[in-house]
């Protein structure tokens, strides 16, 4: 794709890749134990020492979302919308485990674009489920278990895997579902395969390695970078990529959103340019959620200075 806003060249990893996990197994485990064991209520009341430790001691995550609400909101944030932001992630962290665990009574989940995804699956050719660091992606588990096929195979980088894979094990034994690490040799003969038999196939389309292909696009009022691999993929194998975000709604509601971004199945023109529209489409469209659902956003770095790393500008 021509666009002068395309980065291609190689870089340093983003602030977030860089960044130490502050969780451990011991603490999943626990905090898995508690949730399962005492109820969500006495797991409640453990987040919220966890938003406290985070507010005082990780000044990195507390700039980042302070930055965001900023341009969310619109306004300058209170200490009540960061300790909401804090305390909305932690939430979704902590729901994970039950909906890991196949506790799906514990909540209420409302649909919108119901249509879209079961043409998808009515084809059985498969498709790409583009998500974000937005609101819960598990709560999909909860819908998977009424709709055969729907449960996704998810795609991520070697070393993301392992460490999902690591933490699926702490808190859901046998139940993480499967995963297709990127960066190896069989990598898309994998990913061929499992949308050949009709899965669907998740991927996350909000932050990149640094190394990788990538656009910068027009977000919350500043330039961020994007990768566009997930959407050339789908061009690559011809299929249909639908937008997906679960929305923690507070309390025990969510809202599992479905819509279509693109139908590669019959492109014959420019994969290029159309992938491009269709990621124009993906973080318009993201932009809309964020300022719907302000607190449901959960990138905690500088989004717009990682987005400007290799062009030398600031955000």
């Amino acid at each position: 794709m021509n666009d002068p806003t395309s980065q291609r060249e190689s870089a340093v990893a983003p602030h977030w890749a860089e960044r130490p996990e502050r969780s451990n197994m011991f603490f999943l485990r626990i905090m898995a134990w508690i949730s399962l064991r005492l109820g969500r209520r006495a797991g409640r009341l453990v987040l919220h020492l966890i938003v406290i430790y985070f507010l005082l001691f990780a000044p990195s995550a507390h700039r980042a979302s302070r930055n965001y609400l900023r341009r969310v909101l619109g306004r300058a944030p209170r200490l009540a919308d960061r300790y909401r932001h804090f305390f909305r992630f932690a939430s979704t962290i902590h729901d994970r485990v039950y909906l890991l665990n196949g506790e799906f009574s514990r909540f209420d989940i409302r649909i919108v674009g119901e249509e879209a995804m079961d043409r998808v699956l009515a084809e059985g050719r498969g498709a790409f489920l583009l998500g974000a660091h937005f609101g819960s992606f598990e709560v999909l588990r909860a819908v998977a278990r009424q709709r055969p096929g729907l449960e996704p195979a998810m795609v991520m980088y070697e070393e993301n895997a392992r460490k999902i894979n690591a933490m699926l094990a702490a808190i859901a034994p046998g139940r993480g579902g499967e995963v297709i690490p990127l960066g190896r040799v069989d990598s898309m003969l994998r990913l061929r395969e499992a949308l050949d038999r009709g899965k669907i196939v998740g991927m996350l389309g909000d932050r990149t390695l640094g190394s990788e292909p990538a656009q910068q696009v027009p977000f919350l009022g500043g330039m961020a970078r994007f990768p566009t691999g997930p959407l050339r993929m789908a061009a690559l194998m011809k299929r249909p990529v639908l937008l997906m975000a679960g929305i923690h709604l507070g309390g025990n509601r969510y809202e599992l959103h479905f819509e279509t971004l693109e139908d590669f199945s019959d492109e014959s023109g420019d994969r290029s340019e159309v992938a491009g529209a269709a990621m124009a489409r993906y973080v318009e469209r993201l932009e809309v959620l964020c300022r719907t659902h302000p607190y449901n956003w959960f990138n905690f770095f500088d989004f717009w200075a990682a987005g400007h790393a290799r062009t030398g500008r600031a955000g």
